[in-house]
């Protein structure tokens, strides 16, 4: 007997949330990572070049394995990395290995791009399944996930833990949360959504997707709101304490004011979306996360870069589930466009912590935020072009304005 839409979520908040603890499970470790092989900011950013090498494959893979085989033994797979993911970084810690460390961080991208794509696959579906929008509350199990692992490794950082076992422990979690909620979830989402759009294949739904305009101002969003998202896991912990001298604890401890920053900006943004619709909120949001990146930038202060910080969570919190709800909801192919979109926020993955690494040698880590500040910019103009063009196209006020029948539903969110 298939499962409910109902259960369907509730296993779907589960498996958003174990990335997250593994995540933030290793990123408030790096200073000690760093320290433990003895690296250099240029020396991490390739390690984290791992990172972006697994998670393009991943991703680039991901929508095909879907279409063949559906989304639950792609999110099963992934999900299995991202624990195997935490053994390894933390062996290759205990060794003082870099390359241990890179393919650790490799074997985490690969199936966290993976399960990522088939993630919000799933999610879209049941999104549709339950007239509500629910991608932003899944998303937001991720950053709780964030959040308590960065709670969990300010703790450990602080009594000097040994990497390993804390790594470890990450690990068992996932795995355990896993064979938990996995069973909840149908087999062929994917491909049965595949299949039935195959049949739906007129005039208006076969031309390339890159050739739909709104779509790519979407991707554009995406691509932007992720890189900063991104940027702050990989990097944060770094910025504050090589960039504003804090110790390693509170450069942990920031971290985690801003994943549960992100955490409380999906939990209760909703609201906001059904109020004043998708275009205005991810303008807001850029323009939110673009004063938080501008103040640790160039603003010389701990208080402030520790409160930017927020900024710079609440302004990235909605970007990508609210941008990928609004590709989903943008056309025919609803599966096709949520993944489409993904991967092209993902390519900041790709970009991101080596550029920001080689950046961060010569310029130092603050300066070569400018870069990440510059393409949040560009997202608040994409949206209000998003926002501007609604009106003159045909469907559009499907993919930019919330759903009428989630009106009353901003508690799902």
């Amino acid at each position: 007997m298939p499962a409910s839409p109902q259960r369907r979520r509730f296993a779907l908040f589960v498996l958003f949330f174990l990335p997250g603890i593994t995540i933030a499970s290793w990123v408030t470790r790096t200073p000690d990572v760093r320290d433990a092989l003895g690296a250099s900011t240029a020396e991490m950013g390739l390690i984290l070049f791992g990172l972006s090498v697994g998670s393009m494959v991943g991703i680039l893979s991901s929508g095909r394995l879907v279409s063949r085989f559906g989304a639950r033994p792609v999110i099963a797979v992934g999900v299995t990395l991202v624990a195997a993911s935490a053994l390894t970084i933390g062996a290759g810690a205990a060794l003082a290995s870099g390359i241990v460390v890179a393919l650790g961080l490799a074997l985490f991208g690969l199936g966290m791009g993976g399960a990522e794509v088939a993630l919000n696959i799933e999610g879209a579906d049941v999104e549709r399944q339950l007239g509500k929008s629910t991608l932003p509350a899944m998303h937001g199990f991720f950053s709780l996930g964030t959040t308590i692992g960065a709670v969990g490794g300010i703790v450990a950082t602080a009594t000097s833990f040994p990497i390993l076992a804390h790594l470890s422990f990450a690990a068992v979690v996932v795995a355990v949360g896993l064979v938990a909620s996995i069973r909840l979830l149908p087999r062929a989402t994917g491909r049965a959504a595949l299949e039935a759009s195959t049949d739906k294949e007129d005039a208006p739904t076969s031309s390339p997707l890159w050739r739909d305009r709104t779509l790519l101002l979407i991707g554009v969003i995406v691509l932007a709101l992720a890189m900063a998202e991104g940027s702050a896991n990989d990097w944060l912990p770094l910025v504050m304490v090589d960039g504003h001298g804090f110790d390693a604890a509170w450069g942990s401890g920031i971290f985690a004011v801003f994943a549960l920053s992100m955490t409380v900006g999906r939990f209760v943004g909703g609201s906001f979306v059904d109020r004043f619709g998708r275009p205005a909120v991810l303008c807001a949001s850029a323009l939110i996360g673009a004063a938080g990146l501008a103040l640790i930038i160039f603003v010389d202060n701990q208080a402030v870069a520790a409160c930017a910080a927020i900024l710079w969570g609440l302004g990235t919190a909605l970007g990508f589930p609210v941008a990928l709800s609004a590709a989903g909801a943008s056309g025919n192919r609803p599966d096709a466009r949520v993944a489409f979109a993904a991967t092209l926020g993902y390519i900041a993955f790709l970009v991101g912590p080596p550029a920001l690494g080689f950046l961060g040698e010569d310029f130092g880590l603050r300066s070569a935020l400018i870069a990440v500040l510059a393409l949040v910019a560009v997202a608040a103009v994409a949206s209000w072009r998003v926002g501007r063009g609604a009106p003159r196209q045909e469907g559009s006020d499907v993919a930019v304005a919330p759903r009428s029948s989630s009106e009353n539903s901003t508690s799902q969110r």
